[in-house]
């Protein structure tokens, strides 16, 4: 009796886990139908880059108010401890004019203008060098007036993404030829470097070289100019750090942060420390310790390590998850257009901030050397927040011009978002017309005669193109007598 009261136990036990993960794969099974479903949703990508923007940005507002109260405090003064949490605040308001803008311009229009922003750039990155430019932590790369101010290489890296998409889809047809591919880009950005990096922002210059390798891999440049770009990169960055003491310290501090870790390694030491005492859930929001100045600037650069500190892994998860999210619909929005522009551009731009981000992630973390690059919608900033929330709109006006979009924002309406925000339909994309040759023999509008082979192939074109296509379109008759009208002539 034991042994087959064992037996239909053993068979029961195998039957409950058996309808146990049967259950759970009918669950997983309807929840992935039910996201399917709704990211095939026409303005899905939309809503994402909408959801993803507004997280980022409450996450930045709680973590700025938290690191920033102790910095604004000072002993024996009238100001508030919230001083530096208003301007927060201020620069995202701005920032939400600037993402609005970035939504409702028509993409045509940013396009047409690009050329002029990026020669506006130039010239204020030159202007940034001179008495105008004001120097802030050892870097010449302001203006200021007032209270405000403007750091001219975060509007740069935009104007380079346009403007450099421009380029490549205008010259796509020729992009097989190096000087086509290079030039006038990399003349362009490399003057554009080496304006930045006269400040000098190394940061800034970073994250520029990230938007010229990304306009390049979307528009299809060949594998071995990376490999020649990523050569030259490291070649630069070994000079760079032998001719400037600062960034040598910078690489040594990286290999060894323990040779001096109450002075060049205090911020990598501190930043380690507090992602630790964080623990799995955090200390919780206000709790951190290492905002009382024992990590310099953590509202800036190192707010990833306050986010660890106050709440936990999960919390550091939870951000780079969004990041992730992030890439993934930027990316798809890029394959899902058809205007070549709107592919290149929502691709940069998407790798622009994905890397950043992974940027100062890895430098708080110890994986990289630390550059002084913020964490985009995080960090307290001005310009950078500004321009980051640009980046947003622009992506979802990206998002608003897939073919499913397009169809539906025009029959349907404009949806709660595009009422709400004033949104205009957008256009359908319409491939660019291809000129024909025009007058006897095919000539061009040159003047020169069409080569043979074009000659031969625009036939059938014109023969489609014709009203009675398949058809005669004159008598038999007609067409016999004016054969042997000319024959007479001759």
């Amino acid at each position: 009796m034991t042994v087959v009261d064992g037996t239909r136990d053993d068979r029961r036990g195998r039957t409950e886990r058996r309808r146990r993960r049967e259950r759970a794969e009918r669950g997983f099974t309807a929840v992935r139908t039910a996201l399917t479903a709704w990211l095939s949703r026409p303005l899905a990508d939309f809503h994402l880059i909408l959801a993803t923007c507004g997280t980022l940005g409450v996450i930045g507002i709680v973590m700025v108010l938290s690191a920033s109260s102790v910095t604004s405090y000072s002993p024996g003064s009238d100001s508030s401890v919230y001083q530096l949490f208003q301007r927060h605040l201020l620069f995202v308001l701005v920032g939400g004019v600037a993402f609005w803008l970035g939504v409702r311009i028509p993409l045509r229009r940013i396009r047409q203008l690009s050329s002029v922003a990026m020669v506006a750039c130039l010239t204020l990155l030159a202007l940034v060098l001179t008495p105008l430019g004001t120097s802030i932590n050892g870097s010449q790369g302001w203006f200021v007036v007032g209270p405000l101010s403007l750091q001219p290489v975060e509007v740069a890296k935009v104007a380079l993404a346009l403007w450099g998409a421009h380029i490549l889809v205008t010259k796509y047809n020729l992009l097989h030829q190096w000087r086509h591919l290079l030039v006038p880009l990399l003349p362009a950005a490399l003057i554009m470097f080496a304006l930045v990096m006269a400040q000098p922002d190394l940061g800034g210059t970073i994250t520029l070289g990230v938007v010229l390798l990304a306009l390049l891999w979307f528009a299809g440049a060949p594998k071995r100019l990376f490999a020649v770009v990523v050569v030259g990169a490291v070649a630069g960055a070994v000079v760079l750090a032998f001719t400037a003491p600062y960034r040598l310290n910078r690489i040594l501090t990286f290999l060894n942060p323990q040779a001096d870790p109450l002075g060049k390694g205090l911020q990598a030491n501190q930043a380690l420390y507090a992602l630790a005492d964080g623990g799995l859930f955090g200390k919780g929001l206000g709790q951190g310790q290492s905002k009382w100045m024992y990590l310099p600037n953590v509202q800036h650069d190192f707010i990833f390590a306050l986010i660890g500190e106050e709440l936990g892994f999960v919390g550091c998860v939870v951000v780079i998850g969004l990041f992730c999210l992030l890439a993934s619909v930027g990316l798809r929005i890029a394959v899902r257009n058809l205007d070549p522009w709107i592919r290149i551009v929502a691709g940069t731009l998407t790798v622009w901030v994905v890397a950043q981000a992974a940027i100062n992630i890895g430098y708080v973390v110890g994986l990289l050397p630390i550059t002084g690059v913020t964490l985009p919608m995080i960090s307290y900033g001005g310009t950078s927040l500004i321009v980051t929330m640009l980046l947003f709109g622009l992506l979802a006006n990206c998002a608003r011009h897939e073919p499913e979009a397009v169809a539906a924002l025009r029959t349907q309406g404009p949806g709660k978002f595009g009422r709400l925000m004033r949104l205009p339909a957008p256009d359908p994309y319409r491939p660019p017309t291809k000129r024909r040759s025009t007058g006897r023999g095919g000539s061009g509008k040159s003047g020169r005669p069409a080569p043979r082979t074009a000659r031969s192939a625009s036939a059938p074109d014109r023969r489609r193109a014709a009203p009675e296509y398949g058809r005669r379109s004159t008598p038999r008759g007609v067409a016999r007598r004016g054969t042997a009208t000319r024959r007479g002539r001759r």
